[in-house]
């Protein structure tokens, strides 16, 4: 693919994530059996999304995809898309640079909640796109591992006197909308898959975290390893406040999806102020009172 000088990928005023550790852990998921369920998930919403779309796409990019070469060979099966590309996020500024205006269609899985730079990744995500180009994205939400947090956070000060950072900020999807409109994006939709897991316990819930590689890797985690007292007290209290009736716990993943367009004058626009042709009073069956002008009150 052709490279240019290149527009950053990554230009975040505050680091949240220590992305070394991160992709490191992500590594070491793989080599051990990666658990893929909730990207599992997110792909089949994906092919269910497509399907809902009349139009073919020329050419797509998956854009910091795990597991993107399997669905790249699904993606060209299905054949709604001749050809795509992949691109990873942290080092792809050279390609992006080559690649602006090139695409009809961007997505990405399960990767964008990891950025120290959402909003400047959907911009440059949009610049990616031809005129009416999608871009189509699902990230881990703000409601995932409420259960975890609350456990975590009570036991830890409970036992030592403190608590740190333990699970991952997440973006809510109260703030997509503005930022995919912040991007350039027209006709931006956000909606949330919601997905309740059952769990033994919550050290199974862990093991599962850490074969997603997706343990701590915040900047400002705590070095100190949890103590064991602490992981188990923490065990106990999510089992207290969140087992059903048979024991096992519950566990909430919060899946974000979005979408928006490279704009195209064939997308339908907002009216211009004053172009309507029917008053609103007249649409309500309403009696219109002048400016100024209090209801039940005489004029001099």
């Amino acid at each position: 693919m052709p490279a240019n000088e290149g527009i950053p990928l990554l230009n975040a005023p505050h680091i949240i994530f220590d992305r070394d550790l991160l992709r490191a852990r992500q590594r070491r998921a793989e080599k051990t059996g990666a658990e893929k369920f909730l990207l599992e998930r997110a792909a089949e919403e994906l092919f269910e999304r497509l399907g809902t779309i009349s139009r073919k796409f020329a050419r797509a990019v998956l854009i910091g995809m795990p597991d993107a070469g399997a669905l790249k060979t699904r993606l060209l099966v299905s054949g709604q898309i001749e050809t795509i590309d992949i691109i990873g996020i942290d080092d792809a500024a050279e390609t992006v640079g080559g690649e602006i205006a090139q695409y009809d269609l961007a997505i990405s899985l399960l990767s964008m909640h990891w950025l120290n730079d959402l909003p400047g990744v959907l911009a440059q995500s949009k610049r990616l796109l031809k005129p009416d180009g999608l871009l189509l994205a699902a990230m881990i939400g703000g409601d995932t591992l409420t259960e975890l947090r609350d456990a975590l956070a009570s036991a830890e000060s409970e036992i030592e006197g403190g608590i740190s950072p333990r699970v991952s900020p997440f973006v809510e999807v109260r703030m997509l909308g503005g930022l995919l409109q912040r991007a350039g994006l027209a006709l931006p939709v956000t909606d949330v898959d919601r997905v309740t897991v059952r769990y033994a316990n919550a050290l199974e819930l862990m093991r599962d975290l850490r074969r997603m590689g997706a343990t701590n890797a915040l900047i400002e985690r705590s070095r100190k390893p949890l103590k064991r007292a602490t992981l188990f007290r923490a065990a106990d209290i999510y089992r207290e406040r969140y087992a059903s009736e048979d024991g096992r716990i519950r566990a909430t993943f919060e899946i974000l999806w979005l979408s928006g367009w490279a704009p195209h004058e064939s997308q339908q626009q907002p009216l211009r102020p004053g172009s309507a042709k029917t008053r609103l009073a007249d649409a309500l069956r309403a009696v219109e009172f002048p400016a100024g002008e209090k209801i039940g009150v005489k004029k001099n």
